[in-house]
């Protein structure tokens, strides 16, 4: 007996013979990875900005007569200081690394004593507190050593590599005289632009890589130093607007910092990023060509 193949089922009425099913397009694809890795950026720049965004959080609520019979620099020093502290006792910053904030703290200090003084008079502190020194309370240090405990941050969150840094030497050289420039431009010339111009040549070649998630990404490392320029210029901008110190344009009425603070804070950025160049387990990290 001959068998027969069994006939193909009938399809129902109204039914299609197969069921299609859309694969999803790789543009699709692309897209949903590119937003994980920007989610994952923008997380980790605020976990990095953690002092910063602590201390910032304490200029909002501390008000300005103070509190409890202290001024507001003397509580804003105090809090600084339990930040600093809490970082340190949670691991998020080794000892090795706060003595490379301390030291920009004590050069960040030492630039205001010099932009405040009577003969300068760049900005000034106008309310009362014990722990002033010289004219400036002893909190500002920390407003730049946030600067320092940010790219530390960044560096561990992010993996930071640099490739193509320019030699050691030549990149305390070019920091070492944009520091003086800050305080030798009010009796010389002012060489900053060209101080700018030959740092830009010096780090061309430098590239910053970084991993939001899976993927390492890279920018030209001026370009991250700028950018991170232009959110501390911000970041003033609010600290004149709460009073913390002003400039002599704002001294009438409240006015938005001059557009010229952000190539100061470029310069001092790329300062802050030297110095935690030389920390040894950043250095590994740190490709300098032969």
């Amino acid at each position: 007996m001959t068998q027969h193949p069994n006939p193909p089922p009938r399809a129902e009425p109204g039914c299609p013979d197969e069921v299609s099913v859309r694969e999803p397009s790789p543009g699709s694809g692309r897209l949903r990875l590119w937003v994980w890795e920007l989610w994952g950026f923008v997380s980790k720049e605020a976990q990095a900005c953690l002092f910063a965004g602590l201390f910032f959080a304490a200029v909002f609520c501390v008000p300005r007569a103070g509190l409890w019979s202290l001024p507001r620099y003397d509580l804003l020093l105090l809090i600084a200081l339990l930040i600093q502290a809490g970082m340190v006792i949670s691991g998020r910053e080794s000892r090795d690394e706060l003595k490379a904030i301390g030291l920009f703290h004590v050069l960040g200090f030492a630039l205001e004593v010099f932009k405040t003084s009577a003969a300068v008079k760049s900005w000034s502190y106008p309310d009362f507190a014990y722990t002033k020194l010289l004219g400036v309370p002893l909190f500002a240090g920390f407003m730049y050593a946030a600067v320092g405990s940010y790219i530390i941050q960044a560096w561990r969150l992010l993996q930071l590599r640099v490739l193509h840094h320019p030699p050691y030497w030549m990149a305390g050289l070019m920091a070492l005289a944009i520091y003086l420039n800050f305080f030798t431009q009010h009796f010389w010339v002012d060489v900053r632009w060209y101080l700018a111009a030959g740092a830009l040549g010096l780090y061309a070649r430098s590239q910053i890589l970084f991993r939001p998630q899976q993927r390492e990404l890279r920018m030209p490392l001026w370009l991250g130093l700028v950018l991170v320029a232009f959110f501390i210029w911000l970041a003033e901008n609010l600290g004149t607007f709460f009073g913390l110190w002003s400039y002599p344009h704002q001294l009438g009425a409240w006015a938005r910092v001059h557009m010229s603070k952000w190539s100061s804070w470029s310069l001092l950025v790329l300062i802050s990023f030297t110095l935690v160049v030389q920390l040894k387990h950043i250095r590994q990290r740190v490709q300098v060509p032969d």
